[in-house]
Parts: structure tokens; C-alpha cells; sequence
């Protein structure tokens, strides 16, 4: 692969990922959605520990869907994590992630901040993560935040916050939405191959450069306003999201190259 495909990779990913802080903001709610990214979970669970002030509620979301086998071999493969493999098999994505909590980021010392665990193992995918977390709020009897932090997998994030705002688009003063993905994925051509290129960031924890095309690959269809993407002239799932020309172009030229599988 040549340096023209790093870059539209890395222009399309950068999009998707959304981050709009380099670093975890106090908020009145963080919520994280299971995935096979451990570094999200890693960087949030490490500064609520060092700083478990930071959220007064904290919403672990996911429950079994067609990624969740993804989860399981990141934690398999995993030597911090390993010891785990076992006893998460069956597990909703959310109640792996409380179990790495647990075990690893002195969940009790978390708690006592105070900070609310609350773990929502219902939703399978980016909008029934803003559906569920919305729900299992409202049923606690959790007042409505003033600032969400969300946190998801970097490919998926900008859909993601887009199905909060969706979300909550009934509430006449809404949360105030901010996406953190923890990182933005970045790649290079290296010997006619594509490599990581994240700095801080452990590339044994990442996708298989495969799948990470592919994923991307299937966003930009999904997040169009169209008749068959997900916004309000489609299917509705999110609000209306802008797609940039040069990530349109970037993406047309990657569709030339990969066979899209999503």
C-alpha cells in the first residue's frame, strides 16, 4: 500500500473519531461503550482512579451482539487481562468491562468518590447504546446530566455521539455531548504495507488492519443522510451529520481499492 491510501485511511479516520478533547472532562455522567478497544476502557478506568471525582455517574454499555466474540479475543490475548478469559465467556460486552474494573482499577475506591456504577446490558449497537443508557438513567431516578461524556471505539464514535443527540432530541435542554474516543487511529505505509501509527497507544490492542478497513470503510454510508444511511431522510437512527467533500472523495478512492464487507 502506498502513502495516497495512508492518508485517505487517516482522513476518514480521523473524521470518524471525533475527539474533541485530548483528555477525560469532569462531566456530570461518562458513559462507555463495550468494544474490542481496551485502551478506551484502560484510559477512562485509570483517570476515574486517579481522579474519581471526575463523573458522578458512570454508564458501562453493552450487552451481547455480533462484536462481542471481538471483546472476548481482545481480553484473551491481553496479558494484563488474560486471567479473565474464562470467566467472561457469555458475558454482556458492559459486565466484561465492569469485571476489568473490578479486577484491575479498584472499583470500590471508585465508588466511594462517590461515583455511580451503573451497568446497562441491553443494547447491541451505537444507537441502542444511547437508548438503553438514556433508559437505565431515567429508571434510577439519575437527574438528567448537564454534560455527557461519551466514550466509544474511534471508528464508530462520531455515529455514536450522533445517536445521543438523537436520543435526546425530544428533551428541551439537553445534555451537553462531548466524544472522546481516547485516541485517533493512524497509519503508515511501511515496506508497501499499512502499519500503526499511534503513538501511546499499543498496536497488539488494535484491529487487524483487515477488519479496521473495513470498519471504516463502512461508516461513511451509514452516517450519510440519505434514503439508505441513518439520518433523519433515511432510517433515522441520528441526527444529521455533514460529511466533508475531501472525506467523500477519500472514501471513494478507498472503495476502489478494498471490497467493503459492512
Amino acid at each position: 500500500m502506498d502513502i495516497n491510501t495512508a492518508a485517505d485511511l487517516n482522513l476518514v479516520s480521523n473524521f470518524l473519531a471525533f475527539q474533541q478533547y485530548d483528555s477525560p472532562q469532569s462531566v456530570d455522567c461518562i458513559v462507555l461503550c463495550g468494544s474490542s478497544i481496551l485502551h478506551c476502557a484502560e484510559t477512562i478506568f485509570s483517570a476515574l482512579r486517579s481522579t474519581p471525582a471526575l463523573a458522578p455517574t458512570l454508564v458501562l454499555c453493552g450487552g451481547i451482539g455480533h462484536s462481542t466474540s471481538f471483546l472476548y479475543a481482545a481480553v484473551a490475548k491481553s496479558p494484563r487481562y488474560a486471567h479473565l478469559r474464562n470467566a467472561i465467556e457469555g458475558l454482556p460486552e458492559a459486565s466484561v468491562l465492569e469485571m476489568i474494573l473490578a479486577q484491575d482499577y479498584d472499583k470500590a475506591a471508585i465508588e466511594k468518590a462517590p461515583c455511580r456504577i451503573v451497568v446497562e446490558t441491553n443494547s447491541t449497537n451505537c444507537g441502542a447504546n444511547a437508548i438503553e443508557a438514556r433508559k437505565i438513567l431515567e429508571s434510577l431516578g439519575i437527574p438528567m446530566p448537564r454534560s455527557m461524556l461519551v466514550v466509544q471505539d474511534p471508528t464508530m464514535s462520531l455515529r455514536t455521539h450522533a445517536s445521543f443527540q438523537q436520543t435526546y432530541s425530544d428533551v428541551p435542554h439537553p445534555p451537553q455531548f462531548m466524544s472522546f474516543p481516547t485516541f485517533v487511529p493512524k497509519l503508515r505505509a511501511n515496506g508497501g504495507e499499512l502499519v500503526w501509527d499511534v503513538l501511546g497507544v499499543d498496536p497488539t490492542g488494535l484491529w487487524d488492519i483487515e477488519r479496521f478497513v473495513d470498519l471504516v470503510l463502512g461508516e461513511i454510508p451509514r452516517l450519510r443522510d440519505d434514503g439508505e444511511g441513518y439520518g433523519p431522510r433515511g432510517k433515522g437512527f441520528i441526527v444529521h451529520v455533514d460529511i466533508p467533500d475531501e472525506v467523500e472523495k477519500a472514501w471513494v478512492r478507498l472503495s476502489r481499492k478494498f471490497e467493503r464487507k459492512r
